[in-house]
């Protein structure tokens, strides 16, 4: 896969999740500023999703702290074990 479709993957990812979750943000995606995430790092009211490519992933250095590993290209397999009742941080370079 090309680099250039890396943006749109992640694109992809957020905005199935917002549908598929049914959420109150179906027309503005909000954003967190990494000051604001780190506050909230670990937080049992938060879930940070990596969804880089495998290869992103791999070559990456550095992981989030309390972050989860999911696939983005078998989205099936995870999104419906999404919990409802937190937020979602989700992480894609």
């Amino acid at each position: 896969m090309k680099r250039a479709a890396y943006p749109f993957i992640c694109a992809y990812v957020v905005a199935l999740l917002l549908v598929l979750l049914k959420s109150s943000y179906a027309g503005d995606v909000p954003r967190i500023t990494k000051e604001e995430l780190k506050k909230k790092l670990c937080a049992p009211e938060l879930i940070i999703l990596d969804v880089r490519t495998n290869k992103s992933w791999d070559k990456g250095i550095q992981k989030i702290k309390c972050s989860k590993r999911v696939d983005p290209d078998n989205i099936s397999s995870w999104v419906g074990t999404l919990p409802k009742d937190k937020e979602l941080v989700l992480y894609c370079a």
